[in-house]
């Protein structure tokens, strides 16, 4: 084997090993010790990203669209509320003119994911608090990525905890458009 490869797999291991040792150290903690380092966690993201510094109402858009600062990608102020399938979706956001503009898409999985924080226990998607956004449904939003290796199956992301997953594209998720460069990403 080349240094360079046993190399590589020793410090692989040395990772894996020292995320095994803190994993461990956060399961041992008592749960309220859990709560807060959770809750803390949530609290730094929130200051870092502060809603009424990141997001602007556009009135070029007859204040139907939200730029995110952050981003530089401009939102539907209101994600369209009805499930529809993945090929519907990507109809709809193309023929969309959200404050008399056209040009919408799909988001790209990490576009979709820089809107969600932290993973929480909510009945509510994790939108930023003080976010300007109306009718965000609770539940997950269908992204433009198909999947690569199974043909009948797109990606979405879970409002709630910001996962990627896959599911059949017959199946229906609301629609959350947004314009700008595409940001490609695999997931």
């Amino acid at each position: 084997m080349p240094t360079n490869r046993v190399t590589q797999l020793v410090l692989l291991a040395f990772l894996i090993g020292g995320a095994c040792l803190v994993g461990s150290q956060f399961l041992m903690r008592p749960a309220a010790q859990k709560d807060a380092l959770i809750a803390d966690i949530i609290k730094n993201w929130q200051d870092a990203h502060p809603a009424a510094q990141r997001f602007v109402i556009l009135p070029d858009f007859n204040n139907n669209a939200v730029l995110d600062k952050d981003t530089n990608l401009i939102w539907e102020l209101s994600p369209t509320p009805t499930s529809v399938t993945w090929n519907e979706a990507r109809a709809t956001c193309l023929t969309r003119a959200t404050g008399g503009q056209k040009g919408w898409r799909l988001p790209a999985p990490s576009e979709m994911r820089s809107l969600v924080g932290p993973a929480v226990d909510s009945p509510i998607p994790n939108i930023p608090p003080g976010h300007p956004f109306l009718n965000i449904q609770p539940t997950s939003y269908w992204t433009v990525v198909p999947e690569e290796n199974q043909p009948s199956y797109a990606r979405y992301v879970d409002a709630f905890l910001g996962n990627v997953l896959s599911f059949i594209k017959i199946y229906t998720y609301p629609v959350w458009c947004v314009r700008g460069p595409i940001k490609s990403d695999e997931h």
